[in-house]
């Protein structure tokens, strides 16, 4: 009982003095999401903390949609230092489809994309999905296309974002990318 009481204590002091638990995440992590062609929500804080973040809003039916090749490539090359690719798909530029099973034959079969790829939503304005609305909190830029690139260091406090005609396989992309990987 008395060790119990201690453990107790303990919690209620560290609590009270402000320490973050280890399990806690930042404003971009810190949600669940339904993710493409699955029933269930994905908690992103429990899968993808701790990893380097890619996350991009992504569309089907876009000029930009063949930057899928080369995000597929590089989170191939980099999954294994700790970087994840988060596909966004969104509709907001009238260019995404309506059925997500269209939506997922584009990335799976079409661009064999193998990194998360979460149901379809918005990327701006009061409507965005709350990852988006974070991104745009830390940079002050909110997707103008799609295929707009955030890339967020593993604690969440570094957000750097590119636009859609920064291609994911830009030499000058590549090397944020490593040096991100390098300083997390």
């Amino acid at each position: 009982m008395k060790t119990i009481k201690k453990m107790l204590t303990a919690t209620l002091l560290l609590s009270a003095s402000g320490t973050v638990f280890a399990n806690s995440c930042g404003e971009i992590l810190g949600h669940s999401l339904p993710q493409l062609r699955k029933k269930e929500t994905l908690d992103l804080c429990e899968t993808y903390k701790g990893k380097t973040l890619l996350i991009v809003n992504t569309a089907s039916k876009c000029g930009f949609t063949p930057q899928f090749t080369a995000l597929q490539g590089l989170y191939e090359k980099y999954k294994d230092q700790g970087l994840v690719v988060l596909g966004f798909p969104s509709d907001d530029f009238m260019q995404e489809h309506d059925d997500a099973e269209k939506t997922a034959e584009v990335c799976y079969i079409n661009y064999g994309v193998t990194f998360p790829m979460f149901a379809t939503s918005a990327v701006r304005g009061d409507d965005a999905n709350p990852v988006f609305k974070a991104l745009i909190a830390k940079t002050g830029e909110k997707p103008s296309w799609n295929f707009n690139k955030y890339l967020v260091s593993k604690d969440e406090q570094q957000v750097k974002h590119f636009g859609s005609k920064v291609s994911p396989d830009d030499a000058d992309f590549v090397k944020e990318v490593e040096a991100l990987l390098k300083a997390d």
